[in-house]
């Protein structure tokens, strides 16, 4: 980018109000200070207090902007406060908000239709974190092996990929490679085979007349954004079919427009036997997952089998339906397709001599710093600092997603950014 084009993108970002940075007033450390003396220390949040934001910006307590780029690791594809999800979340809060599914409401038949014609399938099975629809996703399997498969009870083995990251949950860590997530945890669950990811002839040898499914990332979001090899998605589908097993898509953060497509798997044509959906599909306002799949995957369950009081209220049914509205035009990953490749372009101009690796797709990148230029961390409060939020993962690596809404320009002003902060 030539001088002049820096300085046009950062004097009309200056504008939207990421100029000269407020110190931190006594209001924020306070905050601050009382989340470290009442919560339980699992996260490590940068020194920035958010109270308010709009589109793809954040404004702190002391009135700093901030670029957002990371979007609540994808959980915002839509911006904040998006007016469409805003009406429909405002409607039906002056309606209904809870039933259980103990009654039928009128938004939960054609949530779930419409959700399930979004992914091609039949079914869906709504839920509430993305954990759950993972745990949710692994009882199918399970349940599926027995019934259709006839795998003797109690011998379900499932195959997930080295550097995965499902959630937090006993069963997830259990088969997770992450010493983090699984330290001082044990004992854990059985019934899991860990196999290199990218490597479709290692997934096929640790096939077994017990194995069921598969269950892995399109693209591995919390390992650093790592995409698989061309053709990795196309082979596991096709050696799951030839052996009759489930292959199961966790999209959680790969789908619903990231990267371009509405699932990462469409980028090989693929589809997979269930969809694992959840961040995006709440639109940012709250939490909504979901199981998606065809009937003779999902018509496993009989009543009491699987449940959830909150899962699929009518809240939840109706921000849902109007997610998949904005979805069902197009243009959203449209947009990822287009800026993806313009902030691809920006990344692959940083200088070598800082940037080890930038990989990605669509509106997703995970870029490697050489760890002479600083730790993730350090990095990621010096964007701060220059009014772009960002975080690290596994030591210097940087990711960056930003809302499906921002501009050309934003993500040229952040790159900038970037290499002023490894500057």
């Amino acid at each position: 980018m030539s001088d002049t084009a820096s300085n046009t993108v950062s004097n009309t970002a200056t504008e939207r109000g990421a100029g000269p940075r407020n110190p931190p007033s006594a209001r924020a450390e306070a905050l601050i200070a009382q989340s470290d003396a009442h919560t339980a220390h699992n996260y490590h949040p940068l020194p920035v207090v958010i109270a308010e934001a709009d589109g793809a910006w954040v404004t702190d307590v002391d009135g700093n902007r901030y670029l957002d780029m990371l979007a609540g690791y994808s959980a915002l594809n839509f911006g904040h406060r998006n007016p469409v999800l805003l009406a429909a979340t405002r409607e039906q809060l002056n309606r209904v908000t809870l039933t259980s599914r103990a009654f039928h409401h009128d938004q939960f038949g054609p949530f779930v239709e419409e959700l399930a014609e979004l992914c091609g399938k039949q079914a869906a099975l709504p839920m509430n974190s993305g954990a759950e629809a993972v745990e949710t996703a692994l009882k199918t399997a399970r349940k599926w092996g027995y019934q259709v498969k006839g795998v003797p009870e109690d011998r379900a083995q499932i195959i997930t990929c080295e550097g995965n990251f499902h959630g937090r949950t006993l069963s997830i860590v259990s088969f997770s490679t992450d010493p983090d997530a699984r330290n001082e945890f044990g004992p854990f669950t059985p019934g899991f085979v860990s196999v290199p990811y990218g490597d479709a002839a290692a997934f096929e040898a640790a096939i077994t007349d017990d194995t069921v499914a598969i269950l892995m990332e399109p693209i591995q979001g919390e390992a650093g954004v790592l995409v698989p090899p061309e053709g990795y998605l196309a082979a596991v589908r096709e050696i799951c079919t030839r052996r009759g097993i489930l292959m199961m898509a966790d999209e959680i953060q790969s789908g619903l427009g990231r990267t371009g497509y509405t699932f990462a798997c469409d980028y090989e044509d693929v589809v997979p036997d269930v969809y694992i959906l959840g961040k995006a599909l709440g639109g940012g306002i709250l939490p909504v997952s979901a199981v998606v799949a065809d009937r003779d995957v999902l018509g496993v369950f009989a009543p009491g089998e699987h449940g959830s009081t909150f899962g699929g209220n009518p809240l939840a049914c109706a921000v849902g339906r109007a997610v998949v509205g904005l979805l069902v035009t197009g243009e959203y990953q449209s947009r990822a397709r287009t800026l993806g490749a313009h902030l691809h372009e920006a990344l692959a101009k940083l200088p070598a001599e800082m940037v080890r690796e930038v990989r990605g797709r669509g509106l997703w990148a995970g870029v490697d710093i050489d760890p002479k230029f600083g730790t993730g961390r350090e990095i990621s409060e010096r964007l701060m600092a220059r009014g772009v939020l960002a975080k690290d993962t596994h030591g210097s690596t940087i990711r960056m997603a930003p809302p499906l809404v921002v501009t050309a320009e934003e993500l040229d002003w952040a790159v900038l950014q970037l290499q002023s902060a490894l500057g």
